[in-house]
């Protein structure tokens, strides 16, 4: 969590650098600027409105004291008028509101999710020491309470101030001065003028002193709050994700303690932060209270002095009412700012996470080249850990178009690593990788199956438009999968459904639709037999043009299906073991 006071000297900063991409570069500014207008001028007329209440209340409550029965149904039928353009008022503004909060929510998300992805920012964001904690999250409910916030704390200050400017003149010219008799002490008399005003300003400076030096700590609490929830979360998505794994293992009593150990954390936090809470709830609901009297109190003095009426205590009252109120905005809003504030934290830390990435990647110590000449060769590679600690020193290899490589090697000796590398993953080390892959493919172990239909997850990464349903049902036909195919419009998660040999089947039936020129495999037949796994090798053999392969694994069966093999020694000292 950043220090606490970090945080409150960079709130505005990280607020101007969050929003200003929106509302000075983006294509929605304008729309977005009009959609604002339009709130601040409904805003505004909703503080003309109270103002014209304040007035009304003066003729209304002087009818009764009156009994002056015409005056009293006239200013009810004014006042209906003015409920229904208030209403009116009200919704549209809330409309408004709601459009534009979506809007700026949709724009930022979209933009945030782009830098995510480029320059593989969310994978590498993963092999960093400081990797960001929950950025699913922080896309997806940070963006929303920023957005949300944002806009709710800022239309909110403009109506204070806006209000506590025309309130204010009114509730100094209804008060007036007030003589204070100090003769009993020696000191004649001092008068305050606007004395009701001033008693407003300092009702309402003790109440913000006093929230905020009591809800201070709620920034880091809120800022742990949503981490702690998103961490526990993340663990229930993983339970989900590796149901049929734990189940095996009979990992129940491990899960259960580690979801325990997590929501733990989530548990505590929210005791501290309801205790901090609860603080600020006595300190607001009592202030509330006290204010609900005190414009009465302030304005006894003219009433019983005669020198207003009834009326002119109703309005002395409201108008107090209006200025405390507006001057109060950080007592009401405190925790919505604190929220805010933690909020805008996670989002400014994780913007920066990215742009290191970015910088990262376009300084690469590996140098990656697109050449025009097919195949692929890897000169004087050097591969490190992310702590710097050396794996492998001098790899050189070179693949000709067409031709199938298989790289072997005990684990931790850097073979996936070694993939990584050459398909640009790995940014830690030097060296040059030459690549002439106009439409690389890869196969991990456990391949990724995309949410959506089983066509989707065939076609994917590349979505080529000129497959057609018999190149689909050829294909698992090929791969011995062909009861798919009457379900390749079904929606699933088929990386559940699907055992991690049908699965690797399914890859493959992916390259014989879409005839990737270099493949790399990363023990991409570990859960096939022997025959299953030489059959599809030889399928592949069967493309034209024949693509370029290269190969990760342990099986001997592997040799015979490869022109060449690229053996690799034992990893250097100091290396893990868990890189393989």
């Amino acid at each position: 969590m950043p220090p606490r006071r970090r945080v409150d000297r960079r709130f505005f900063r990280d607020a101007w650098e969050l929003t200003k991409p929106y509302w000075l570069l983006s294509d929605e500014r304008w729309g977005a600027r009009f959609l604002l207008a339009g709130i601040i001028g409904l805003n505004l007329f909703q503080v003309y409105l109270q103002v014209w209440l304040n007035e009304w209340r003066g003729l209304f409550f002087n009818a009764l004291q009156e009994y002056d029965e015409p005056v009293f149904v006239r200013q009810l039928i004014r006042f209906c008028v003015f409920a229904a353009i208030f209403i009116a008022t009200s919704l549209l503004t809330f409309y408004l509101t709601q459009m534009l909060q979506i809007r700026w929510r949709r724009w930022m998300t979209g933009r945030y999710i782009k830098n995510w992805l480029n320059h593989k920012a969310y994978y590498r964001m993963q092999l960093s020491d400081a990797a960001t904690d929950n950025p699913d999250q922080r896309i997806a409910d940070d963006l929303r309470i920023f957005t949300t916030q944002v806009l709710s704390l800022s239309i909110g200050l403009l109506s204070a101030v806006v209000t506590f400017c025309s309130f204010f003149l009114i509730l100094w010219e209804l008060s007036g001065p007030l003589t204070i008799p100090l003769g009993a002490i020696g000191l004649g008399s001092i008068t305050i003028p606007g004395y009701a005003a001033v008693g407003a300003i300092l009702y309402a400076g003790l109440g913000t002193w006093l929230t905020v030096k009591i809800g201070r700590p709620l920034v880091g609490l809120i800022f742990n709050q949503q981490r702690y929830e998103a961490d526990f979360r993340y663990s229930l998505i993983r339970l989900r994700e590796n149901s049929e794994s734990i189940a095996f293992y009979n990992g129940e009593p491990q899960e259960d303690a580690l979801l325990n150990l997590r929501f733990g954390r989530v548990f505590a936090n929210f005791i501290a932060v309801l205790k901090r809470q609860m603080q600020l709830i006595i300190m607001n609901t009592g202030y509330a209270q006290v204010a609900s009297i005190v414009p009465y109190v302030v304005a006894a003095p003219k009433y019983f002095g005669k020198a207003i009426e009834f009326g002119g205590i109703q309005q002395i009252a409201t108008a107090f009412d209006q200025v405390q109120s507006s001057l109060s905005f950080v007592v009401n809003s405190y925790s919505d700012i604190a929220e805010l504030q933690a909020v805008m934290s996670r989002l400014t830390e994780f913007r920066h996470r990215i742009a290191d990435v970015e910088k990262a990647a376009g300084e690469p110590t590996i140098a990656l080249e697109r050449t025009d000449q097919p195949g692929l060769a890897v000169h004087d590679l050097e591969l490190a850990l992310p702590d710097g600690t050396p794996l492998r020193q001098n790899v050189n290899l070179a693949i000709a178009s067409g031709g199938h490589l298989l790289v072997m090697g005990p684990s931790g000796a850097g073979k996936s690593t070694l993939l990584r590398a050459i398909s640009g993953l790995w940014p830690f080390g030097k060296g040059r990788i030459a690549s002439g892959a106009k439409r690389p493919l890869f196969l991990p172990q456990r391949p990724y199956i995309p949410l959506g239909t089983l066509r989707q997850a065939i076609l994917y990464p590349y979505n080529p438009a000129d497959v057609t349903d018999a190149d689909i049902r050829a294909a698992l036909d090929f791969v011995g999968l062909p009861a798919l195919f009457d379900e390749l419009e079904h929606e699933d998660t088929w990386s559940q459904r699907l055992s991690v040999g049908e699965q690797q089947r399914l890859a493959f039936a992916r390259i014989l639709v879409q005839k990737p020129d270099m493949i790399f495999m990363d023990e991409a037949t570990s859960a096939l037999d022997e025959i299953t796994e030489e059959r599809l090798y030889r399928l592949i053999e069967g493309l034209a043009p024949r693509p370029t392969i290269l190969s990760v694994g342990h099986r001997s069966t592997l040799k015979a299906l490869h022109d060449d093999i690229y053996e690799l020694s034992p990893p250097l000292t100091g290396a893990s073991a868990a890189t393989t």
